[in-house]
């Protein structure tokens, strides 16, 4: 079993066995998000890609919590710079940890750092833990890659943004998670800023009429799964 926790935007807790990690940890500047870095209790910390609603807060809490940064190796060299513990990661690799197993998948997007460096090839996260995979699909456009990720892993929830502008819009999301054969989706990724309005109702409907369960979890809920 695993809990998970959303923050708003792209930034989830994910829990099980008395191991947690963070996602995304954009807290500072995210007005949907109820809690501080200063708060965040982890084991370590998993970034999708480089841009600041992402990267977030990582150096601060990877520092708070003498944990590592789980991402590509470029932002891993990044973050190491700045004095935080790394682990660094490429597309299709994957490295077992002690609260579970991180896999990095392709996603179509961009990544560079916030002060304009280069950020590697941004990433989804296939995250193993407590029995469960759970997918996080990082900032990315629909793939028919998506397909593949399904047929090679059983997904329990795929974690999918619905914002549009800078990523899927909700449709493309429904259609993403039949292709990722998931039992459940959850939305992720939008209404942080004006440009990204969706209605993550919308999205828990379209995905139930498509035979996928909808989770429906708003900034400061949690889930078990």
């Amino acid at each position: 079993m695993a809990k998970i926790t959303y923050h708003g935007h792209s930034c989830v807790v994910v829990e099980s066995q008395g191991k947690s990690v963070i996602i995304d940890p954009f807290l500072n500047g995210n007005s949907h998000a109820k809690i501080k870095p200063s708060e965040v209790k982890v084991d370590a910390i998993i970034v999708t890609h480089g841009h600041g609603d992402h990267i977030g807060d990582s150096i601060e809490i990877a520092k708070n919590n003498n944990c590592p940064i789980i991402s590509n190796f470029e932002i891993a060299n990044w973050c190491a710079a700045k004095g935080a513990n790394v682990h660094p990661l490429h597309i299709g690799g994957s490295h077992i940890f002690e609260f579970g197993k991180v896999k990095l998948t392709p996603a179509v997007h961009g990544s560079s750092l916030p002060d304009g460096s280069y950020g590697g090839f941004p990433a989804g996260i296939l995250l193993f833990m407590g029995g469960k995979c759970i997918y996080h699909a990082g900032d990315t456009g629909i793939t028919s890659d998506m397909a593949l990720y399904g047929r090679l892993n059983e997904i329990d929830v795929a974690l999918l943004p619905i914002g549009d502008n800078f990523t899927m819009d909700i449709n493309d999301a429904v259609e993403a998670a039949v292709l990722l054969q998931t039992k459940a989706a959850m939305p992720m990724h939008y209404d942080t800023f004006p440009i990204i309005p969706a209605d993550p109702k919308e999205f828990i409907e379209k995905v139930k009429e498509r035979g996928i369960k909808g989770i429906l979890c708003l900034p400061g809920e949690s889930v078990e799964i």
